[in-house]
C-alpha cells in the first residue's frame, strides 16, 4: 500500500515508526516529517495544514490510507476533501472532529448524551464569565473554546487567576478566535489519565490507558504544556474502569454523534479524571481529543502488538466489530526532552549531539518532535531543535521503575544543552510498583 502521515510531531514519527513495520507498507510518505521519521518514510515539504497541497499530492501519487495526526487539519475538513477526491483517510470528518475543535460543543453533546463530566457554562461575553467564575468561587477552571495548541486551559486556584485567564483569551486576544468564547467549568479533583478507543461511525474497538504529565516541571509544578511525558498502562484505570469509560463515557459520545449525523471514525481520545467517591473510584470526562496524544502515542505504540494497518483500515471501512488489538504486557515509558523556555518562548535552532547512542540503549526507541536536518559547513547533516517538544526518549521493559531507568539513561546519553526535562515521569506508577513489592 502507499501510506501518507500528516504531520510532524513525535506522535506522528511513532505513527510511521509502527504502519513502516506492517507488511502492508509499500511506499511511506510523511508531511511535512521531521529529522526523525525520514529514517522510517519520505518527508514531503507539504505544510500539515496545507489542505489543497495534501490532496493534490494524494491524488496524484494514488495513495491507498491517508493518516492525519494532528488536530488543526481534522478541524480543517481535510478527511472530507480527501474522502470526496475517493482517499481513504484516517480520522474524523471536520463536523465530528468538533469534538475537539470546539470545547463547548464537547459539552453539549456529554450534557444531552449523559456522559459524566465537569459541570460548565459558556460565554462570549468577558463580563458575564468573570460574574460567574465570582459566583461559583475557586478553584475554576477556564477554557478556550478552540484549538489553543494544548495552553488554553487555566486551572484557576484564585479569582484573580480566573478573571485573569479569561481577560487573557477574550480581552487580550492570546489564543486568537480560538479563545472568543470560553467555557468555564467546575474544578474535579482526582488523578488523571489518558483513554483511547478507535472508532467507526457505529463500533467503538477500546485500546489501552496511559497517563501523561502536563506540568512542565517535577513535581507537577509549573505551567500546563502539552504534555512533558507517559506511560502505559496506567495502573489507575483498572480493567474495570477501562470497561465504565467504555460503557458511560465513549459508547454514548460513539451513539451520540450518529444520532447528531456526525458520526466519528478515527481515534477517540477521552481525557479523564478519577475522582474518589463513597462508591469507589468514577471516571468523569475531562475532555475529548479527535486523535492520538502527543507523548501518549508514543508509548501507546511501543506497546502495539497487532499490526497497526488493519486496525486503521477497519476504523476507515467501519469493520471495527470484526478486529481485535493485542498488546505486549510490558509498560513503556516516554520522557519527552523540551528547549529551555518551552511552555513559553523558547530556543530554535539549537544542535542536538547523542542521538545515535541514546538509541543503543536496551529497549529505547528515540522519537522525535521538533527538529529538523541542517548541514554543517563540511556538508554533513545534523540535527536540530525546531520546537518546543523536541524528543520523545521511549522506554520498554519489565516494570514501570525499570522502563523508566532506561529512559533517563537515554536522555543523559543526548548532547543538548539548550534542551530540559522532567525527572520524575511515572512517579505514580513507580510509587505502586514500590508499595506492592
Amino acid at each position: 500500500m502507499k501510506i501518507l502521515v500528516v504531520g510532524s510531531g513525535g506522535r506522528e514519527h511513532a505513527l510511521c515508526w509502527a504502519i513502516s513495520a506492517s507488511p502492508l507498507c509499500g511506499t511511506l510518505w510523511c508531511a511535512p516529517g521531521n529529522a526523525g521519521i525520514r529514517d522510517v518514510a519520505q518527508c514531503l515539504d507539504i505544510k500539515a495544514d496545507d489542505v489543497d497541497g495534501l490532496v493534490a499530492f494524494a491524488t496524484a501519487n494514488a495513495v491507498d490510507l491517508v493518516v492525519v495526526g494532528p488536530e488543526q487539519p481534522l478541524v480543517l475538513g481535510l478527511v472530507d476533501r480527501l474522502n470526496a477526491a475517493g482517499i481513504k483517510a484516517f480520522g474524523p470528518s471536520q463536523e465530528a472532529a468538533a469534538l475537539e475543535g470546539s470545547k463547548g460543543f464537547m459539552k453539549d453533546i456529554c450534557a444531552k448524551y449523559g456522559v459524566p463530566t465537569a459541570a460548565y457554562r459558556r460565554f462570549t461575553d468577558a463580563a458575564a464569565a468573570k460574574a460567574y467564575v465570582t459566583e461559583q468561587g475557586a478553584p475554576i477552571v477556564v477554557k478556550a473554546d478552540g484549538l489553543a495548541a494544548g495552553k488554553g486551559v487555566v486551572i484557576a486556584m484564585t479569582l484573580d487567576e480566573a478573571h485573569a485567564a479569561i481577560d487573557d483569551a477574550m480581552l487580550h486576544g492570546r489564543f486568537g478566535s480560538a479563545g472568543a468564547e470560553v467555557v468555564v467549568e467546575e474544578f474535579m479533583d482526582g488523578e488523571e489519565a489518558s483513554f483511547f478507543a478507535l472508532c467507526d461511525g457505529v463500533h467503538a474497538l477500546p485500546l489501552v490507558g496511559a497517563q501523561d504529565h502536563k506540568r512542565v516541571f517535577d513535581h507537577d509544578q509549573g505551567p500546563n504544556t502539552g504534555g512533558m511525558g507517559a506511560y502505559s498502562p496506567a495502573p489507575v484505570l483498572t480493567p474495570e474502569l477501562q470497561d465504565r469509560v467504555m460503557r458511560e463515557i465513549v459508547e454514548p459520545t460513539v451513539r451520540g454523534m450518529a444520532a447528531e449525523g456526525k458520526p466519528f471514525k478515527g481515534v477517540l481520545f477521552a481525557g479523564l479524571m478519577i475522582v474518589a467517591t463513597p462508591e469507589g473510584p468514577k471516571p468523569r470526562l475531562i475532555e475529548f481529543n479527535a486523535r492520538f496524544g502527543d507523548p501518549e502515542c508514543q508509548v501507546l505504540m511501543r506497546r502495539l502488538k497487532s499490526d497497526i494497518v488493519p486496525l486503521l483500515l477497519a476504523t476507515c471501512d467501519g469493520q471495527l466489530d470484526h478486529v481485535d488489538v493485542r498488546w505486549h504486557d510490558d509498560p513503556a515509558l516516554c520522557v519527552v526532552m523540551a528547549a529551555e523556555g518551552y511552555p513559553g518562548d523558547y530556543v530554535k535552532n539549537t544542535a542536538i549531539g547523542g542521538l545515535d547512542d541514546a538509541g543503543k540503549v536496551d529497549g529505547v526507541t528515540v522519537f522525535h518532535a521538533g527538529t529538523k536536518v541542517a548541514k554543517t559547513p563540511e556538508g554533513d547533516d545534523r540535527v536540530l531543535a525546531n520546537g518546543g517538544r523536541v524528543l520523545g526518549v521511549t522506554a520498554t521493559a519489565k516494570t514501570v521503575a525499570e522502563a523508566q531507568a532506561l529512559a533517563y539513561q537515554a536522555v543523559d546519553r543526548i548532547r543538548w544543552p539548550e534542551g530540559f526535562c522532567r525527572r520524575d515521569i511515572g512517579w505514580r506508577a513507580v510509587e505502586r510498583e514500590q508499595k506492592q513489592g
